[in-house]
């Protein structure tokens, strides 16, 4: 039985009054909604609180679940809109961290991201061009980093980013590519002619 077969059975036991499946949903994926949400927002005490919301949201949503994504992929759209309205409310914006997690909850980081660039031809280190990076990604807006977040960090297909995201798939590929290509753009004059014609 795969992951998503796994989940898929768990969602209709608590569809059907289960409690002990969904408390178990929370148990698999709590881990990764809080690394999640770490992204977004600074002080434990509030992560924790938007996981909580987050995790209430779901169940009392889990009557519309029909299984077309992944539950994960479902669960993260709440949790994002869960943060993002809460963060709204305070009149905050999301924070960048350098850390980010895959798709098998392992922590990844950001210089991970970035391509080899150990040439002769430049000696930049990484932390340099992480450092970068992450300020480019961070003057994105809202929805390119998220696109672009969904697909390098987390590693989501096409597909489950238009889910995740609640538009059309060419609007998915058409934010990643402006995102690589303003990210390229703040590498380029660091790496010369290294970096020209090169997206990250």
């Amino acid at each position: 039985m795969s992951e998503r077969d796994l989940d898929h059975e768990l969602v209709l036991r608590a569809q059907n009054g289960d409690q002990r499946a969904f408390e178990l949903l929370v148990v698999k994926y709590q881990r990764r909604i809080v690394r999640l949400l770490s992204r977004m927002i600074r002080d434990q005490n509030e992560i924790e609180d938007v996981t909580q919301e987050a995790f209430i949201k779901a169940y009392r949503a889990l009557p519309s679940f029909r299984g077309e994504s992944a539950f994960y992929t479902w669960l993260y759209r709440i949790a994002i809109n869960t943060a993002k309205n809460y963060l709204s409310t305070l009149g905050r914006r999301p924070i960048l961290s350098a850390e980010y997690e895959d798709e098998d909850g392992d922590t990844v980081d950001a210089a991970a991201l970035v391509p080899d660039f150990h040439t002769p031809e430049t000696e930049l280190s990484n932390k340099q061009i992480v450092s970068t990076v992450n300020e480019a990604v961070d003057a994105l807006p809202d929805e390119l980093r998220e696109a672009i977040t969904l697909r390098e960090m987390d590693g989501m297909s096409y597909d489950e980013i238009a889910l995740a995201m609640d538009c059309p798939i060419g609007t998915v590929r058409s934010r990643i590519f402006r995102a690589r290509e303003a990210i390229a753009n703040r590498l380029r004059p660091l790496l010369g002619d290294v970096g020209k014609d090169k997206r990250w």
